[in-house]
Order: structure tokens, then sequence, then C-alpha cells
């Protein structure tokens, strides 16, 4: 068992660098299975944080990320794929990443350092009281993390904390802390290894979840996209045509009626006017299964 510290040492580093290229591969995968195991016991904590991110989105709200480096390299992916595959504005999930737009492409360490650029991030992010914030650092001690942590539960919004280390000042301040267990890097300190691995899993379900108890996942699919390019345009109509059983130009013409919109499309397809469709899917709060034939 690989120790706790990310920044330990992995028993199987030894000799790593003198091995065949095929043993190594298989080293690294290993070790990367092996950080999956620290998500299961944070199961409990991320299906919390799912639920009070999705009460903040149902009632008009956000919820944002937060990260510098790797782990705000997960947030991010994390946070621009809500749009394409739920439907959620983008100002509803805002990202704070330490050193901005520019560090995406030449990261600097020395942004996660600053008090100041975090403060002015959640200031950006228009995050407020009764609101969540998503915060990651596999370290649990990265300064720009842990002020917007300190600032955001000032400001009365809910944090979620991620580390990957145990007894470390975000888990310690945050309202819900998703410990990730993910051990020694078998390359010390490499944290876009094994902890990004397992902070991008934890976020995958986290935020399905949430698209789940917002309506906007239906039997597996993807209901509250809109299609705007041929990939999505095909795959909105395969969607409406399974969900409404209706064949593909029904699907089509319902898409049409909707401007593309899924949900409204399925009841169109199964005989609603596009006002009743709307409407209906307003007072169900947006969730299709009451209204599906």
């Amino acid at each position: 068992m690989a120790e706790s510290n990310t920044e330990s040492r992995h028993p199987a580093a030894d000799g790593l660098h003198l091995q065949p290229a095929g043993q190594i591969l298989s080293a690294l995968l290993d070790a990367q299975i092996g950080a999956l195991a620290g998500v299961k016991p944070a199961l409990p904590a991320i299906e919390k944080a799912a639920e009070i991110c999705a009460d903040a989105l149902a009632r008009g709200g956000r919820m944002g990320y937060a990260g510098a480096g790797s782990s705000g390299l997960m947030a991010l992916a994390d946070s621009l794929e809500l749009a394409g595959t739920f439907g959620l504005p983008p100002e509803r999930t805002p990202m704070m990443f330490a050193g901005g737009a520019d560090a995406l492409l030449h990261m600097k360490g020395a942004a996660e350092d600053d008090p100041r650029l975090a403060v002015a991030d959640l200031d950006a992010s228009g995050l407020q009281a009764g609101d969540a914030v998503l915060i990651l650092t596999a370290s649990g001690r990265t300064p720009y993390a842990l002020t917007i942590a300190q600032e955001a539960r000032a400001r009365g919004i809910t944090v979620v904390g991620f580390a990957n280390v145990d007894g470390t000042p975000l888990l310690e301040m945050s309202d819900i802390a998703v410990l990730l267990r993910t051990g020694a890097e078998i390359v010390a300190g490499s944290t876009r290894m094994g902890a990004a691995t397992a902070q991008k899993v934890a976020l995958n379900m986290l935020s399905v979840l949430v698209g789940i108890r917002l309506g906007h996942v239906h039997d597996g699919y993807m209901v509250n996209l809109v299609a705007d390019n041929a990939k999505l345009v095909d795959r909105a109509m395969r969607i409406v045509s399974n969900l409404a059983s209706v064949p593909l130009p029904v699907a089509e013409a319902a898409l049409t009626a909707t401007q593309g919109a899924v949900k409204p499309a399925i009841l169109v397809a199964q005989g609603m006017d596009p006002e009743r469709a709307a409407a209906e899917l307003e007072r169900t709060g947006g969730h299709l299964q009451p209204l599906l034939a």
C-alpha cells in the first residue's frame, strides 16, 4: 500500500528508469488504477455535494469551480463540459483558475500563491450566498484554493473541497470535504497522474448526478442539450426518436419546431404543441418523467 502523501515515494518507482518500456507503462497504468480506489470511500461526500449543487442550480444559482495546476485543469474540463452535456449556461458554472486564461497555455506556479488573484477571481465569478463552489487541490494546501474557500464561506457560499491528502487545511475548512486518498505518485509529487485521475472521475460522477437531479438526464440520455452542430443534431434526433417512440423524420420535425431543444421536442413528437410543451416542462421543473406518454 502506497503512503498517503502525494510527495512520498511510490514502491514501484525503484529502478523505474532502468525498466523496459512495456514494464514502465504497465506500472504507470497499475498506479492509475490503484488511485481510483481512493474514490470509493468518498462516494457519500460526493453524493452530498451533488445534492447541494443541484439544489443551488435548481433555484437559479451557480455551481462554481476553482483550482490551480493539474487540479484546476480537472475542474476546468468538468465545468466546460456541462454546457454541451446538460445544457447549463457557462455563467451558471463559473471557473476560477489560478493565473487565468493565460495560465492555460503557460502555467506559472507563482499564480497559485497570490491570494489577491483568488479574491479577484471570486469577485468576478458572480458566486453569492446560496451558491456552491467545488475547490480542488491535491495537496489541500494551495494558497489560491484556501483563499477562495475562506472568502466563499464568509459570503455564504457552500464550499466543497477536494484533496488527496488527509487532514489538510482545505478539507478542514470545507462544508463538505471530499478526501480522495490516492497515495504516493509513481513519479513523486506529479499529481497530474493518480491524484488528477481520481479528481476527474469524482467530478464526472458528481456532475452527472447533478444533471440527473435537475432532470437533464433521462434513461441515460442527455435530454437538455440543444443541437447546434451536425453531431448534436444527429444525437438529438436519435434521443427524441427513442424516448418518444417515433421515426427519425418525426423526431427531426419536432426538433425543428423547438429550435433544437430536445426536452420539448420529445413532447412535441408525442403530440403537444411547442408552447404547451414548454409550459408543462416549466410546471415539472424540467423533468420529463411525469409528462411522457
